[in-house]
């Protein structure tokens, strides 16, 4: 029986990152973690409660309000891959929504939010058998990941990608409104002070730009063997 080994795949925005870490996962059995979702609760957490708008957070009142914030995972029977709670409450679609979508980067630039977080992923991930997606997943929370992919594809495969899955959950969308939202958010994530969006030093790229799932899912095949193998 082979070794389970943390699995990491960070990236851009709307590069399909989750679906493609989900389907790792459902392949090798291993236990999916989104960390972007938890990022997304917390902004959630926030808006609900007055502490970010329009792209500017109130960073004290967040970090204070911390302690109060309180983020699980459970499966979802439907889907077969888990749903996100926030206090015990499932927000799996409020944290789709374009408002979180527009104050996310705000929200997770702020330190004591990432290190939060951070602590939880960890603990998360004690034992191996899990697969992880987010930003600074192979560079930060696992950085000695047995196994680390970096996804790319062009801004606009990327906002045509969310574009279609915004429209197909029957959420508000515009095309524009996308493009904007990403290009905002690449050059928020890669410029940020703390735990900025880079590729690791032992990373290995997946430029997705004009791969289909299947073909994702060719190319990880060979990877992981490889990989395994190899250890």
């Amino acid at each position: 029986m082979n070794k389970k080994i943390i699995i990491t795949v960070d990236g851009f925005s709307s590069c399909g990152k989750s679906t493609f870490a989900k389907a790792i996962a459902s392949e090798l059995g291993y236990i999916y973690i989104d960390s972007g979702a938890m990022y997304r609760a917390v902004t959630l957490y926030c808006l609900r409660i007055g502490l970010v708008a329009g792209g500017i957070a109130d960073a004290d009142r967040i970090v204070s309000a911390l302690p109060g914030i309180k983020i699980t995972f459970r499966p979802d029977g439907e889907t077969g891959y888990s749903e996100t709670l926030l206090n015990g409450e499932s927000v799996e679609r409020e944290i789709r929504d374009r408002a979180v979508s527009d104050n996310v980067s705000a929200v997770s630039t702020i330190a004591e939010v990432r290190s939060k977080l951070v602590e939880l992923q960890r603990e998360m991930g004690t034992g191996g058998g899990i697969v992880m997606d987010g930003r600074d997943i192979g560079t930060v929370v696992f950085p000695e990941a047995e196994l680390k992919i970096f996804m790319t594809a062009t801004p606009e495969v990327r906002a045509q990608r969310r574009y279609l899955e915004l429209v197909s959950k029957g959420l508000p969308a515009d095309l524009d409104a996308v493009i904007k939202n990403i290009t905002d958010r690449d050059r928020i994530d890669s410029s940020r002070d703390v735990s900025p969006l880079r590729q690791a030093d032992d990373a290995v790229v997946l430029d997705n730009s004009e791969m289909t799932p299947a073909e994702q899912m060719r190319w990880f095949r060979k990877l992981y063997k490889r990989r395994i193998n190899e250890g």
